[in-house]
């Protein structure tokens, strides 16, 4: 490919400079999957971090945004071994997400089993929905 082709095709893309992001994807090596889902009473955020430590999770809210940050090192000694292959992501990762109003963000909780971060995210007690009796007047 012919760098005119590559500028062209990088041009029709929504492309975006790191610097753009405010500096989260520059600051990152790999961007773990995330699922989140809506229940009645909360939201749920499943991150997959296979072979992440707990202790190198870090789990923050502040102004209505999570952020959650951490790191996967290579466990063994590039030195002592020879790899003919290496696909899993390792280093920094960090993932922000906006909250919206409805969450309770005082009393976010967090569980990591399995490879699996789940975060609970409970809504307000104005946000949940219920049922409203109708009366005949």
């Amino acid at each position: 490919m012919t760098l005119t082709k590559l500028s062209r095709l990088l041009s029709d893309l929504d492309w975006k400079e790191p610097w753009e992001t405010g500096g989260a994807i520059a600051a990152t090596d790999w961007a773990p999957a995330v699922d989140i889902l809506e229940t009645d009473k909360e939201l749920l955020i499943k991150m997959e971090l296979p072979g992440v430590d707990a202790k190198a999770i870090s789990v923050n809210v502040e102004s209505n945004v999570l952020t959650i940050k951490g790191e996967r090192h290579l466990e063994r000694d590039l030195k002592k071994e020879t790899y003919h292959r290496v696909e899993c992501s390792n280093g920094r990762f960090l993932r922000s997400f906006s909250l919206p109003s409805i969450v309770d963000g005082e009393n976010v909780r967090a569980n990591y089993k399995d490879g699996l971060l789940t975060l609970t995210l409970p809504k307000k007690a104005t946000a949940k929905s219920h049922l409203v009796e109708v009366t005949a007047a």
